[in-house]
């Protein structure tokens, strides 16, 4: 299983913002859109960062409220991973455990295409396990 089948069923629709957006913006923006993370790209859909709720609260914990009138691209995630359409469910799982994120958007081109979610892998390995078993219990049910 790769990236492009839970694009497929999820869709490819990101939330993002432009790098001069304000921080109190991207908070209205989380929260409107009940997401954790938004990427910070330009119009050429290049990813420039991702700005996550724990960098919200990191930044608003070390430097109080005065952040929230600065634009995002100073403290947005810049070093940001991503992955490409090819790339397995396994491979991200992997990854977004061991980095310690909850998001990776996706790359194609250079350019965002997509956005998947620590939830999205879950809910497609759930479905996985649930068709491996049904075909088992059909398997067994014939034989």
């Amino acid at each position: 299983m790769n990236v492009a089948r839970i694009l497929k069923d999820k869709g490819r629709s990101v939330v993002t913002a432009s790098p001069d957006t304000p921080v109190s913006r991207v908070v209205e923006t989380l929260a409107a859109e009940r997401i954790g993370a938004l990427v910070v790209c330009g119009e050429d859909r290049y990813v420039k960062g991702i700005a996550s709720e724990r960098d919200i609260v990191r930044i608003l914990a070390a430097n109080g409220a005065a952040v929230l009138d600065q634009p995002v691209s100073l403290y947005m995630t810049k070093d940001v991973m991503t992955c490409a359409e090819s790339d397995t469910v396994d491979w991200l799982m992997e990854e977004m455990t061991s980095h310690r994120f909850r998001h990776m958007p996706v790359v194609e081109g250079g350019r965002l295409v997509g956005i998947v979610s620590i939830g999205d892998v879950v809910k497609q390995r759930l479905a996985e396990a649930e068709l491996e078993a049904a075909s088992m219990r059909e398997y067994i049910a014939t034989g």
